[in-house]
Parts: structure tokens; C-alpha cells; sequence
């Protein structure tokens, strides 16, 4: 959801400059930042680009430029006598020095209007406006577009790797009910005599015990997911979805990672969480 526009128009005499940015958010957070004699067009603006922005924290900045060279100066003589008078009483209070009170009273806020402050607004000038905010939004969302497949092929090739790694696993899960009912019948060897062993109920025991390890459904599930995210890629507007899945893939991770009971698979699903987490860590830029 990073994104960033810019458009620049010039008329009369002025060059308007439009820029759009855009930082990840849970919602829409729109804030303009416009000169004041735009401000009663705020409330339009503003309902205008939330119809075509959908998410994430957004900047509009509109500024001025004067093209201008001389840009003549308006002194406000009744601002300028009230910041003089008070400071001069408060000087005489204070016993202090009155000698540079005009010096301090000119840099005051408000003393001095130049053009480019007094300009005042033409309605004409709204449609080259609003002009030049479709055109920023137009490169704001093309910036979002190139970002978006460059993201596109960065979890696909992800997604590749844990199909992968789960391809990995479900060879590795054969030997591992091979080799954990080996090592469960070597350790009851080690202290109970074999000819004092009850095959069948040794069988019994074993199946019971390697079905609460077993990790079919979970290998399945997660193979479903991994499809769903893929599928879910082509949706518009699809990162709150991606999001949600690939908690989902998380889990049926983590839970293969608790039942394996294997090193093998343990390694494999530290591969898995950590392409994962850079899924996760990408998703936050997706609309």
C-alpha cells in the first residue's frame, strides 16, 4: 500500500504542485494538506480521492509556486502597532532594553503578506485542480500497479519453496512411522525381555501412539492453503484475504512442526516459517 504521485500545472502566473504518498494502514487515513484559499474545497477533495484510494495511510499536498519574480510586500500596520505596543509594555515592566523592538516585531507572524499569500481563489482554477489530482492519482496507482506485480512474483516464488519443503516432509513422514516404531520397540527391548512382549497389544499400544503423531490432515490442509493463496492473488483488493490465510498456513506449520517428532521435518518447517515470515512481512504492502 506505499505509493507515491505527483502532477504540476501552471496557470495563470502559478504553479500548482499535487503529490500524493501513501505508508501501510489497517484502513483509510486520508490527510490534506492544502493552501487556504483551497480549503473550502477540502470536503469534496477529500470525498473525491476516498472513492478511488481503498486503503493505507495518504498524504495529499498541494502547494503553490508564484511564477512570479517580484512578488510585492503588504505590511499589516494595525498587527504591526499591537505587537509593538504590547512589547513595548512589557519592556518597560521588565526594565529591559526598547531599542530593537521593531526588529523583533517584523518577524512576528502575520506582519508581512507577500502575493503568494494574498492570492486569492479563482473557481475556474478548480477544474485545473482537480485535473492535476487525477493526474497524481493516476501515477500514484500506477506506482501501486508496478509494486504490486513485482510483489506478485516475490510470494509466488515463496509459495514454490514451501510446496517444496512439503513435498520434502511427506517423504521424509514414511520413514519417520518406519523409524519411530523401530526406536519405541528398541527402548521396551532394552528393559522387558522380548519373549515377555505382547505383540498384539505392542501393535495395539503403537497404532494409538502414532496416530496421535500422525500429520496427514495437517499435510493436506496445508497444501490447500498454499492453493487458496494462490487463487486468492488474482482477487482484487486482497490482502486483508492473504493475510488471514497465511495465518492458516502458519498453523498447520507450527502443528506438523509439534507432531513430527522427527528432526528431519523440524528443519524443514524452521524452513517453512521462515519463508512464512517473509510473506508476512510483504503482505502489509498489499491493497
Amino acid at each position: 500500500m506505499t505509493g507515491f504521485g505527483k502532477s504540476v500545472i501552471e496557470i495563470l502566473g502559478k504553479k500548482i504542485n499535487v503529490e500524493l504518498r501513501s505508508l501501510n494502514s489497517k484502513s483509510l487515513d486520508l490527510n490534506l494538506r492544502l493552501p487556504y484559499l483551497y480549503k473550502e474545497k477540502e470536503l469534496g477533495l477529500r470525498s473525491y480521492i476516498s472513492k478511488q484510494l481503498e486503503r493505507g495511510k495518504i498524504d495529499l499536498i498541494v502547494f503553490i509556486e508564484s511564477k512570479n519574480e517580484l512578488l510585492p510586500i503588504a505590511i499589516n500596520k494595525n498587527l504591526v502597532k499591537s505587537y509593538y505596543n504590547e512589547l513595548k509594555l512589557l519592556s518597560v515592566e521588565l526594565n529591559d532594553n526598547t531599542s530593537n523592538l521593531m526588529e523583533l516585531v517584523f518577524k512576528m507572524p502575520e506582519v508581512l503578506k507577500s502575493e503568494k499569500e494574498t492570492i486569492e481563489f479563482d473557481e475556474s482554477e478548480w477544474m485545473h485542480l482537480k485535473n492535476a489530482v487525477d493526474n497524481a492519482i493516476e501515477s500514484f496507482q500506477k506506482f501501486r500497479s508496478d509494486e504490486g506485480n513485482i510483489l506478485s512474483i516475490e510470494f509466488k516464488n515463496r509459495i514454490d519453496i514451501i510446496y517444496k519443503l512439503l513435498a520434502d516432509v511427506l517423504s521424509l513422514d514414511a520413514l519417520r512411522v518406519v523409524n519411530l516404531r523401530n526406536r519405541i520397540k528398541n527402548n521396551i527391548l532394552e528393559i522387558v525381555e522380548k519373549e515377555k512382549i505382547d505383540e498384539n497389544r505392542f501393535e495395539q499400544e503403537l497404532i494409538y501412539y502414532i496416530e496421535k503423531l500422525d500429520i496427514t490432515e495437517e499435510k493436506l490442509r496445508l497444501k490447500t492453503h498454499l492453493d487458496y493463496f494462490v487463487l486468492t492473488m488474482k482477487e482484487p483488493s486482497c490482502g486483508r484475504k492473504l493475510g488471514f490465510i497465511s495465518q492458516e498456513i502458519g498453523r498447520e506449520i507450527n502443528t506438523i512442526g509439534s507432531k513430527a517428532n522427527d528432526a528431519g521435518i523440524q528443519k524443514i518447517v524452521v524452513q517453512m516459517k521462515d519463508e512464512l515470515e517473509k510473506i508476512k512481512e510483504q503482505l502489509l504492502n498489499v491493497l
